[in-house]
């Protein structure tokens, strides 16, 4: 019955699928093109921004469907279950501010919220519903990079398996960046339930301006040197070298 009740709530949205649709014409391209090309390069734009926004979409629904398990009902009425990325907040600042530094800067920023009825949860609920978002972009890595691993290291096709691979580098960032026990991102809302009241109070005040603070810090360029070097790091155990990564990222750049 409950089986039954899942696949009624969960209803993907044309938006969402034509988001995956973008991703897999823009890996189409960078498939067929030749190393270096215009072509190329337009193709891995469109593959890693579309494939992050479907992955963001993920992280966010991993959230609210496991809410939505414990009974906050609240979450299937606001459309979180339909992975459409304009019900996760506002569209601008979890869609295009991520996209923007990932064009930019090579930053996987967590974007996105979806608003819960936190107080109805256990504290070992709550803490599995904060941790959900995070272990989707990880375990989107880890596809990833297993499949790049076993099929496109040194077979061809280069253009297309490092833009791909730079899209699996965005996601252990994320999965990362959003572990981090910062006010405002999972990792601190894994936390946050196991908290005293008054230091939660204290610490509430912060939540808007934690991502904002993060990524002034990563800005600073001792910090981003060794934030960088441990996310090549965690990136290089799958056995897939972290100049995939790094060509991935400038063959993104079309317009440099």
């Amino acid at each position: 019955m409950r089986t039954s009740a899942a696949r009624s709530a969960v209803r993907p949205s044309p938006v969402f699928i034509g988001v995956v649709a973008i991703a897999v014409l823009g890996g189409a391209l960078a498939w067929r093109s030749e190393w270096g090309s215009v072509s190329g390069r337009i193709g891995v734009f469109v593959l890693v921004v579309a494939g992050w926004v479907v992955t963001l979409c993920l992280h966010e629904f991993a959230h609210a469907y496991l809410a939505w398990r414990h009974g906050d009902t609240d979450v299937a009425a606001r459309g979180y279950l339909t992975l459409n990325p304009v019900k996760y907040s506002h569209p601008l600042l979890s869609i295009g501010l991520p996209v923007l530094f990932i064009a930019l800067g090579g930053i996987g920023l967590p974007g996105g919220a979806v608003y819960l009825r936190t107080g109805m949860f256990s504290p070992k609920v709550q803490a599995r519903i904060s941790l959900a978002g995070p272990l989707t972009n990880a375990l989107v890595a880890v596809i990833l990079l297993t499949a790049i691993r076993m099929y496109g290291v040194g077979s061809g096709h280069e253009t297309f398996w490092t833009g791909l691979s730079f899209l699996a580098f965005l996601q252990v960032m994320a999965t990362v960046l959003n572990l981090l026990p910062v006010p405002g991102l999972d990792g601190y809302g894994a936390l946050e339930p196991y908290l005293k009241p008054t230091t939660r109070a204290q610490l509430d005040q912060f939540k808007p301006y934690g991502l904002l603070l993060l990524v002034a810090l990563l800005f600073v360029p001792q910090i981003n040197v060794v934030f960088f070097d441990a996310i090549y790091w965690i990136f290089q155990l799958s056995g897939v070298p972290e100049t995939y990564a790094m060509y991935g990222n400038a063959l993104m750049r079309f317009w440099t």
